[in-house]
Protein backbone atom coordinates (compact mmCIF):
# COMPACT_ATOMS: atom_id res chain seq x y z
CA UNK A 1 0.00 0.00 0.00
CA UNK A 2 2.48 2.56 -1.21
CA UNK A 3 4.85 1.84 1.66
CA UNK A 4 2.22 2.32 4.36
CA UNK A 5 1.71 -0.26 7.11
CA UNK A 6 -1.31 -2.49 6.61
CA UNK A 7 -4.63 -1.33 8.07
CA UNK A 8 -4.59 -4.06 10.72
CA UNK A 9 -1.24 -2.81 12.00
CA UNK A 10 -2.30 0.84 12.01
CA UNK A 11 -5.58 0.01 13.72
CA UNK A 12 -3.88 -2.17 16.34
CA UNK A 13 -1.42 0.59 17.20
CA UNK A 14 -4.37 2.89 18.00
CA UNK A 15 -6.44 0.35 19.92
CA UNK A 16 -4.33 -1.82 22.26
CA UNK A 17 -6.87 -1.74 25.09
CA UNK A 18 -9.70 -2.61 22.72
CA UNK A 19 -7.73 -5.61 21.51
CA UNK A 20 -7.11 -6.77 25.09
CA UNK A 21 -10.78 -6.43 25.97
CA UNK A 22 -11.79 -8.43 22.90
CA UNK A 23 -9.51 -11.28 23.91
CA UNK A 24 -10.91 -11.15 27.42
CA UNK A 25 -14.51 -11.05 26.18
CA UNK A 26 -14.07 -14.15 24.02
CA UNK A 27 -13.56 -16.25 27.15
CA UNK A 28 -17.08 -15.67 28.50
CA UNK A 29 -19.11 -14.16 25.63
CA UNK A 30 -19.55 -16.28 22.48
CA UNK A 31 -17.40 -14.69 19.79
CA UNK A 32 -16.49 -11.81 22.10
CA UNK A 33 -19.59 -9.67 21.64
CA UNK A 34 -23.29 -9.78 22.44
CA UNK A 35 -24.44 -9.91 18.82
CA UNK A 36 -23.14 -11.67 15.73
CA UNK A 37 -23.52 -8.32 13.97
CA UNK A 38 -20.61 -6.97 16.05
CA UNK A 39 -18.08 -9.68 15.21
CA UNK A 40 -15.20 -9.79 12.69
CA UNK A 41 -17.24 -12.06 10.39
CA UNK A 42 -19.64 -9.12 9.95
CA UNK A 43 -16.93 -6.70 8.90
CA UNK A 44 -15.47 -5.55 12.21
CA UNK A 45 -11.89 -6.59 11.43
CA UNK A 46 -9.51 -7.30 12.98
CA UNK A 47 -11.81 -6.85 16.00
CA UNK A 48 -14.67 -4.55 16.95
CA UNK A 49 -14.10 -1.28 18.72
CA UNK A 50 -14.87 -1.30 22.44
CA UNK A 51 -16.70 1.86 23.41
CA UNK A 52 -16.06 3.90 26.53
CA UNK A 53 -18.84 6.44 26.07
CA UNK A 54 -21.07 8.24 23.62
CA UNK A 55 -22.44 11.75 23.72
CA UNK A 56 -24.43 13.50 21.03
CA UNK A 57 -22.96 12.68 17.62
CA UNK A 58 -19.65 11.37 19.00
CA UNK A 59 -18.24 8.13 20.39
CA UNK A 60 -15.03 7.58 22.32
CA UNK A 61 -13.38 4.16 22.45
CA UNK A 62 -11.55 2.67 25.45
CA UNK A 63 -8.23 3.81 23.95
CA UNK A 64 -9.34 7.45 23.95
CA UNK A 65 -9.97 7.77 20.19
CA UNK A 66 -12.97 9.93 19.30
CA UNK A 67 -15.24 9.30 16.32
CA UNK A 68 -17.96 11.19 14.53
CA UNK A 69 -20.61 8.50 14.69
CA UNK A 70 -22.64 7.52 11.64
CA UNK A 71 -23.25 3.98 12.92
CA UNK A 72 -25.57 5.26 15.67
CA UNK A 73 -25.94 1.86 17.30
CA UNK A 74 -27.10 0.51 13.89
CA UNK A 75 -29.82 3.15 13.88
CA UNK A 76 -31.48 3.62 17.29
CA UNK A 77 -29.52 6.70 18.38
CA UNK A 78 -31.65 8.95 16.22
CA UNK A 79 -31.38 11.73 18.82
CA UNK A 80 -27.73 11.10 19.59
CA UNK A 81 -26.05 9.37 22.51
CA UNK A 82 -27.20 10.13 26.04
CA UNK A 83 -29.86 12.58 24.93
CA UNK A 84 -30.47 14.51 28.15
CA UNK A 85 -34.23 14.86 27.72
CA UNK A 86 -34.85 11.17 27.08
CA UNK A 87 -32.36 10.07 29.74
CA UNK A 88 -34.07 12.27 32.32
CA UNK A 89 -37.54 11.08 31.32
CA UNK A 90 -36.53 7.44 31.74
CA UNK A 91 -34.69 8.06 35.01
CA UNK A 92 -37.64 9.97 36.46
CA UNK A 93 -40.13 7.33 35.37
CA UNK A 94 -38.13 4.51 36.94
CA UNK A 95 -37.64 6.49 40.15
CA UNK A 96 -41.29 7.52 40.42
CA UNK A 97 -43.10 4.49 38.98
CA UNK A 98 -40.96 1.35 38.89
CA UNK A 99 -39.89 -0.77 35.93
CA UNK A 100 -42.25 -3.64 35.15
CA UNK A 101 -45.71 -4.43 36.56
CA UNK A 102 -47.29 -7.16 34.44
CA UNK A 103 -50.31 -4.80 34.36
CA UNK A 104 -51.24 -1.75 32.30
CA UNK A 105 -50.60 1.82 33.48
CA UNK A 106 -51.26 5.35 32.24
CA UNK A 107 -47.82 6.09 30.76
CA UNK A 108 -48.36 3.16 28.35
CA UNK A 109 -51.49 4.88 27.01
CA UNK A 110 -49.65 8.19 26.71
CA UNK A 111 -46.82 6.62 24.68
CA UNK A 112 -49.24 4.78 22.38
CA UNK A 113 -51.34 7.91 21.80
CA UNK A 114 -48.25 9.86 20.75
CA UNK A 115 -47.12 7.20 18.27
CA UNK A 116 -50.58 6.96 16.72
CA UNK A 117 -50.73 10.76 16.44
CA UNK A 118 -47.32 10.86 14.72
CA UNK A 119 -47.85 8.18 12.09
CA UNK A 120 -50.49 8.32 9.34
CA UNK A 121 -52.52 5.19 8.70
CA UNK A 122 -52.27 3.50 12.11
CA UNK A 123 -54.96 3.37 14.77
CA UNK A 124 -53.40 1.15 17.43
CA UNK A 125 -49.97 0.03 18.63
CA UNK A 126 -48.57 -2.71 20.86
CA UNK A 127 -45.09 -2.29 22.32
CA UNK A 128 -42.65 -5.19 22.39
CA UNK A 129 -38.91 -5.69 22.76
CA UNK A 130 -37.16 -6.15 19.40
CA UNK A 131 -37.67 -5.70 15.70
CA UNK A 132 -37.53 -9.44 15.17
CA UNK A 133 -40.36 -9.94 17.66
CA UNK A 134 -42.45 -7.24 16.03
CA UNK A 135 -42.05 -8.67 12.52
CA UNK A 136 -42.73 -12.20 13.72
CA UNK A 137 -45.93 -10.96 15.32
CA UNK A 138 -47.04 -9.14 12.18
CA UNK A 139 -46.44 -12.18 9.96
CA UNK A 140 -48.34 -14.57 12.21
CA UNK A 141 -51.12 -12.06 12.74
CA UNK A 142 -51.54 -11.69 8.97
CA UNK A 143 -51.87 -15.47 8.64
CA UNK A 144 -54.38 -15.60 11.49
CA UNK A 145 -56.41 -12.74 10.03
CA UNK A 146 -56.60 -13.99 6.45
CA UNK A 147 -56.60 -17.74 7.08
CA UNK A 148 -53.87 -18.05 4.43
CA UNK A 149 -50.32 -19.32 4.75
CA UNK A 150 -48.17 -17.73 2.02
CA UNK A 151 -45.98 -14.71 2.77
CA UNK A 152 -44.39 -12.80 -0.10
CA UNK A 153 -41.00 -11.23 0.66
CA UNK A 154 -38.10 -9.89 -1.37
CA UNK A 155 -34.46 -10.74 -1.86
CA UNK A 156 -32.08 -8.44 -0.04
CA UNK A 157 -34.57 -7.44 2.66
CA UNK A 158 -33.89 -8.42 6.26
CA UNK A 159 -36.80 -8.86 8.66
CA UNK A 160 -35.10 -10.32 11.70
CA UNK A 161 -33.86 -13.71 12.81
CA UNK A 162 -37.09 -15.63 13.39
CA UNK A 163 -37.44 -18.86 11.42
CA UNK A 164 -40.45 -17.61 9.45
CA UNK A 165 -38.57 -14.70 7.87
CA UNK A 166 -34.84 -15.52 8.10
CA UNK A 167 -34.63 -16.21 4.39
CA UNK A 168 -33.09 -14.73 1.21
CA UNK A 169 -31.43 -11.69 2.75
CA UNK A 170 -27.92 -11.42 1.24
CA UNK A 171 -28.43 -14.63 -0.64
CA UNK A 172 -26.02 -16.25 -3.10
CA UNK A 173 -27.70 -15.85 -6.51
CA UNK A 174 -26.36 -19.27 -7.51
CA UNK A 175 -28.39 -20.84 -4.70
CA UNK A 176 -31.47 -18.72 -5.29
CA UNK A 177 -31.73 -19.46 -8.99
CA UNK A 178 -33.15 -17.29 -11.77
CA UNK A 179 -34.12 -13.74 -10.97
CA UNK A 180 -37.53 -14.27 -12.57
CA UNK A 181 -38.40 -17.02 -10.10
CA UNK A 182 -35.97 -17.18 -7.17
CA UNK A 183 -36.34 -19.90 -4.59
CA UNK A 184 -36.32 -19.11 -0.86
CA UNK A 185 -32.93 -19.75 0.76
CA UNK A 186 -32.57 -20.05 4.53
CA UNK A 187 -29.89 -17.70 5.81
CA UNK A 188 -28.56 -19.88 8.60
CA UNK A 189 -28.45 -23.33 10.09
CA UNK A 190 -31.35 -24.54 12.17
CA UNK A 191 -34.09 -22.96 10.06
CA UNK A 192 -36.58 -25.75 9.20
CA UNK A 193 -36.55 -26.42 5.47
CA UNK A 194 -40.29 -27.16 5.66
CA UNK A 195 -40.90 -23.41 5.99
CA UNK A 196 -39.74 -22.88 2.41
CA UNK A 197 -43.22 -23.79 1.21
CA UNK A 198 -44.74 -20.95 3.26
CA UNK A 199 -42.79 -18.27 1.39
CA UNK A 200 -42.67 -16.80 -2.07
CA UNK A 201 -39.56 -14.72 -2.74
CA UNK A 202 -39.50 -12.07 -5.46
CA UNK A 203 -37.04 -9.61 -6.94
CA UNK A 204 -37.72 -6.10 -5.59
CA UNK A 205 -38.64 -3.17 -7.84
CA UNK A 206 -40.00 -5.69 -10.37
CA UNK A 207 -43.68 -4.86 -10.93
CA UNK A 208 -44.21 -7.51 -13.59
CA UNK A 209 -43.13 -10.31 -11.27
CA UNK A 210 -45.48 -9.14 -8.53
CA UNK A 211 -48.46 -8.81 -10.86
CA UNK A 212 -47.85 -12.26 -12.34
CA UNK A 213 -47.66 -13.82 -8.89
CA UNK A 214 -50.81 -12.14 -7.65
CA UNK A 215 -52.72 -13.14 -10.77
CA UNK A 216 -51.76 -16.79 -10.32
CA UNK A 217 -51.73 -17.14 -6.51
CA UNK A 218 -53.18 -13.96 -5.05
CA UNK A 219 -55.95 -15.73 -3.14
CA UNK A 220 -53.37 -17.90 -1.32
CA UNK A 221 -51.31 -14.99 -0.05
CA UNK A 222 -51.68 -13.79 3.54
CA UNK A 223 -49.36 -10.80 3.24
CA UNK A 224 -46.69 -9.02 1.27
CA UNK A 225 -43.84 -8.12 3.63
CA UNK A 226 -41.42 -5.39 2.58
CA UNK A 227 -39.11 -2.67 3.72
CA UNK A 228 -40.66 0.43 2.12
CA UNK A 229 -37.09 1.50 1.34
CA UNK A 230 -34.37 -1.11 1.55
CA UNK A 231 -31.82 -0.16 4.18
CA UNK A 232 -30.66 -3.71 4.82
CA UNK A 233 -28.88 -3.81 1.46
CA UNK A 234 -27.04 -0.54 1.45
CA UNK A 235 -29.79 1.83 0.45
CA UNK A 236 -32.24 1.03 -2.35
CA UNK A 237 -35.27 3.23 -2.89
CA UNK A 238 -38.58 2.11 -4.38
CA UNK A 239 -39.02 3.13 -7.97
CA UNK A 240 -41.94 5.46 -8.74
CA UNK A 241 -45.25 3.64 -8.43
CA UNK A 242 -43.84 0.45 -6.88
CA UNK A 243 -45.19 0.88 -3.35
CA UNK A 244 -48.49 2.02 -4.84
CA UNK A 245 -48.57 -1.23 -6.80
CA UNK A 246 -47.96 -3.30 -3.66
CA UNK A 247 -50.85 -1.51 -1.96
CA UNK A 248 -53.16 -1.92 -4.94
CA UNK A 249 -52.41 -5.60 -5.51
CA UNK A 250 -52.73 -6.65 -1.87
CA UNK A 251 -56.04 -4.84 -1.57
CA UNK A 252 -57.30 -6.40 -4.80
CA UNK A 253 -56.60 -9.96 -3.64
CA UNK A 254 -57.50 -9.60 0.03
CA UNK A 255 -53.91 -9.92 1.28
CA UNK A 256 -52.36 -7.70 3.92
CA UNK A 257 -49.50 -5.28 3.30
CA UNK A 258 -46.83 -5.23 6.02
CA UNK A 259 -44.27 -2.45 6.11
CA UNK A 260 -41.13 -3.33 8.05
CA UNK A 261 -40.23 0.13 9.34
CA UNK A 262 -37.70 -1.08 11.88
CA UNK A 263 -35.16 1.19 10.15
CA UNK A 264 -37.32 3.67 8.21
CA UNK A 265 -39.65 4.45 11.10
CA UNK A 266 -39.11 8.01 12.41
CA UNK A 267 -35.80 8.11 10.53
CA UNK A 268 -36.30 10.65 7.73
CA UNK A 269 -39.79 11.87 8.66
CA UNK A 270 -41.72 11.77 11.92
CA UNK A 271 -44.37 9.59 10.29
CA UNK A 272 -41.75 7.35 8.71
CA UNK A 273 -42.08 5.88 5.25
CA UNK A 274 -45.87 6.01 5.36
CA UNK A 275 -45.69 9.80 5.63
CA UNK A 276 -42.76 10.18 3.22
CA UNK A 277 -44.09 8.01 0.42
CA UNK A 278 -47.78 8.62 1.07
CA UNK A 279 -48.64 4.90 1.20
CA UNK A 280 -50.21 3.23 4.23
CA UNK A 281 -49.92 -0.45 5.09
CA UNK A 282 -52.23 -2.68 7.13
CA UNK A 283 -49.53 -3.59 9.64
CA UNK A 284 -46.29 -1.76 10.42
CA UNK A 285 -43.34 -2.73 12.59
CA UNK A 286 -41.07 -0.30 14.41
CA UNK A 287 -37.94 -0.49 16.55
CA UNK A 288 -34.72 1.48 16.09
CA UNK A 289 -35.92 5.09 16.06
CA UNK A 290 -38.92 4.53 18.30
CA UNK A 291 -37.32 4.98 21.70
CA UNK A 292 -34.43 7.35 21.09
CA UNK A 293 -31.83 4.70 21.90
CA UNK A 294 -33.70 2.65 24.47
CA UNK A 295 -34.69 -0.96 23.64
CA UNK A 296 -38.26 -0.94 22.39
CA UNK A 297 -40.16 -2.14 19.35
CA UNK A 298 -43.79 -2.16 18.26
CA UNK A 299 -46.34 -3.62 15.92
CA UNK A 300 -48.98 -1.16 14.78
CA UNK A 301 -51.82 -1.08 12.32
CA UNK A 302 -55.34 -0.18 11.44
CA UNK A 303 -58.07 -1.04 13.92
CA UNK A 304 -59.23 -3.83 11.61
CA UNK A 305 -55.72 -5.27 11.26
CA UNK A 306 -55.28 -5.28 15.05
CA UNK A 307 -58.72 -6.68 15.94
CA UNK A 308 -57.53 -10.22 16.72
CA UNK A 309 -54.97 -8.85 19.16
CA UNK A 310 -57.61 -6.56 20.64
CA UNK A 311 -60.12 -9.33 21.36
CA UNK A 312 -57.48 -11.78 22.54
CA UNK A 313 -58.00 -14.30 19.73
CA UNK A 314 -54.38 -13.77 18.81
CA UNK A 315 -52.15 -13.91 21.88
CA UNK A 316 -49.54 -11.19 21.70
CA UNK A 317 -47.81 -11.59 25.05
CA UNK A 318 -44.53 -10.62 26.67
CA UNK A 319 -43.47 -10.05 30.25
CA UNK A 320 -41.44 -6.98 29.29
CA UNK A 321 -43.87 -5.56 26.71
CA UNK A 322 -44.61 -1.89 27.40
CA UNK A 323 -42.36 -1.70 30.44
CA UNK A 324 -41.76 1.65 32.08
CA UNK A 325 -38.34 2.24 30.49
CA UNK A 326 -39.81 1.66 27.03
CA UNK A 327 -42.88 3.84 27.44
CA UNK A 328 -41.02 6.72 29.07
CA UNK A 329 -38.47 6.67 26.25
CA UNK A 330 -41.14 6.51 23.53
CA UNK A 331 -43.15 9.33 25.05
CA UNK A 332 -40.12 11.62 25.35
CA UNK A 333 -38.85 10.71 21.88
CA UNK A 334 -42.18 11.47 20.21
CA UNK A 335 -42.17 14.91 21.86
CA UNK A 336 -38.64 15.71 20.68
CA UNK A 337 -39.35 14.56 17.13
CA UNK A 338 -42.25 17.04 16.93
CA UNK A 339 -39.88 20.04 16.85
CA UNK A 340 -40.85 22.16 13.81
CA UNK A 341 -38.25 22.05 11.05
CA UNK A 342 -36.14 19.36 12.72
CA UNK A 343 -36.31 16.80 9.92
CA UNK A 344 -35.99 19.37 7.16
CA UNK A 345 -32.81 20.73 8.74
CA UNK A 346 -31.20 17.33 9.27
CA UNK A 347 -32.18 15.95 5.87
CA UNK A 348 -30.49 18.98 4.32
CA UNK A 349 -27.41 18.30 6.45
CA UNK A 350 -27.34 14.68 5.32
CA UNK A 351 -27.81 15.69 1.71
CA UNK A 352 -24.82 18.02 2.01
CA UNK A 353 -22.68 15.16 3.31
CA UNK A 354 -23.92 12.73 0.67
CA UNK A 355 -23.39 15.19 -2.19
CA UNK A 356 -19.95 16.06 -0.84
CA UNK A 357 -18.87 12.41 -0.69
CA UNK A 358 -20.12 11.78 -4.20
CA UNK A 359 -18.29 14.84 -5.50
CA UNK A 360 -15.04 13.88 -3.76
CA UNK A 361 -15.18 10.41 -5.31
CA UNK A 362 -15.97 11.75 -8.78
CA UNK A 363 -13.19 14.33 -8.64
CA UNK A 364 -10.70 11.53 -7.95
CA UNK A 365 -12.01 9.27 -10.69
CA UNK A 366 -13.56 6.73 -8.30
CA UNK A 367 -16.82 5.19 -9.54
CA UNK A 368 -19.28 5.86 -6.73
CA UNK A 369 -22.74 7.31 -6.21
CA UNK A 370 -25.05 8.02 -3.30
CA UNK A 371 -28.58 6.75 -2.76
CA UNK A 372 -30.62 7.81 0.23
CA UNK A 373 -33.05 10.15 1.94
CA UNK A 374 -30.98 12.69 3.82
CA UNK A 375 -30.73 11.17 7.29
CA UNK A 376 -29.82 7.74 5.94
CA UNK A 377 -27.88 6.94 2.78
CA UNK A 378 -25.16 4.81 1.30
CA UNK A 379 -22.20 5.57 -0.90
CA UNK A 380 -22.24 2.80 -3.48
CA UNK A 381 -18.90 1.99 -5.04
CA UNK A 382 -20.47 0.93 -8.31
CA UNK A 383 -20.72 2.31 -11.81
CA UNK A 384 -24.36 1.24 -12.26
CA UNK A 385 -27.59 2.08 -10.47
CA UNK A 386 -28.57 -0.45 -7.79
CA UNK A 387 -32.28 -1.36 -8.02
CA UNK A 388 -32.37 -4.66 -6.10
CA UNK A 389 -30.24 -7.31 -4.40
CA UNK A 390 -29.09 -8.91 -7.64
CA UNK A 391 -27.74 -5.57 -8.84
CA UNK A 392 -25.97 -5.05 -5.52
CA UNK A 393 -24.39 -8.50 -5.65
CA UNK A 394 -23.28 -8.02 -9.25
CA UNK A 395 -22.04 -4.44 -9.34
CA UNK A 396 -21.06 -3.20 -5.87
CA UNK A 397 -17.32 -3.10 -5.13
CA UNK A 398 -17.32 -4.40 -1.57
CA UNK A 399 -13.54 -4.41 -1.39
CA UNK A 400 -13.35 -0.71 -2.29
CA UNK A 401 -15.98 0.22 0.28
CA UNK A 402 -14.18 -1.67 3.03
CA UNK A 403 -10.89 0.09 2.24
CA UNK A 404 -12.70 3.43 2.34
CA UNK A 405 -14.14 2.53 5.75
CA UNK A 406 -10.66 1.58 6.98
CA UNK A 407 -9.18 4.90 5.96
CA UNK A 408 -12.11 6.80 7.44
CA UNK A 409 -12.10 5.07 10.82
CA UNK A 410 -8.40 5.82 11.15
CA UNK A 411 -9.36 9.47 10.62
CA UNK A 412 -12.02 9.46 13.34
CA UNK A 413 -15.16 8.79 11.32
CA UNK A 414 -17.22 5.71 12.18
CA UNK A 415 -19.83 3.88 10.12
CA UNK A 416 -20.47 0.26 9.25
CA UNK A 417 -17.57 -1.37 7.38
CA UNK A 418 -19.77 -3.27 4.91
CA UNK A 419 -21.06 -1.93 1.60
CA UNK A 420 -24.50 -3.43 2.23
CA UNK A 421 -25.12 -1.34 5.35
CA UNK A 422 -25.56 2.45 5.44
CA UNK A 423 -24.65 5.75 7.10
CA UNK A 424 -27.07 7.33 9.59
CA UNK A 425 -27.28 11.04 10.31
CA UNK A 426 -28.72 11.72 13.74
CA UNK A 427 -31.00 14.63 14.46
CA UNK A 428 -28.16 16.20 16.50
CA UNK A 429 -25.30 16.04 13.99
CA UNK A 430 -23.97 19.51 13.20
CA UNK A 431 -22.46 21.39 10.29
CA UNK A 432 -19.10 21.06 12.04
CA UNK A 433 -19.49 17.27 12.01
CA UNK A 434 -20.20 17.32 8.29
CA UNK A 435 -17.23 19.60 7.57
CA UNK A 436 -14.86 17.36 9.54
CA UNK A 437 -16.23 14.25 7.82
CA UNK A 438 -15.75 15.71 4.35
CA UNK A 439 -12.20 16.73 5.22
CA UNK A 440 -11.46 13.17 6.33
CA UNK A 441 -13.12 11.81 3.19
CA UNK A 442 -10.98 14.05 1.02
CA UNK A 443 -7.84 12.38 2.39
CA UNK A 444 -9.30 8.87 2.47
CA UNK A 445 -10.62 8.98 -1.08
CA UNK A 446 -7.19 10.02 -2.34
CA UNK A 447 -5.84 6.77 -0.89
CA UNK A 448 -8.65 4.80 -2.56
CA UNK A 449 -7.96 6.46 -5.91
CA UNK A 450 -4.28 5.45 -5.73
CA UNK A 451 -5.01 1.85 -4.75
CA UNK A 452 -7.88 1.16 -7.14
Amino acid sequence: MNGQPRFDERFASRTPRTRALFERAKKTIPGGAGSTARLPRNGWKPYPLFVAEGEGSRLRDVDGNEYIDYLLGLGPMILGHRNPVITRAVSDAVANLGTCFGLPYELEIEAAEKVVAAVPGIDQVRFTNSGSEAVGTAVRLARATTGRRLIVRFEGHYHGWQDTVYWSNHVDPALAGPIENPRPVAMGGGVPTELEDTLVVLNWNDPEALIALMESRGHEIAAVLTEPAVFNTGCILPEPGYLELLREQTTKYGAMLIFDEVITGFRFARGGAQEWFGITADLVTYAKGLGGGFPVAAVAGTREAMRLIADGTYSHSGTYNANVVQCAAVSATMDLLAEPGLYERQRALGDRLATGLETIARDRGVAAHVTGIGTVFQLWFADQKIRNWRDAAAYAREDVFTRWYEEMVLRGVLFHPLQFENLFISLVHTDADIDATLNAADDAMSVIAREF
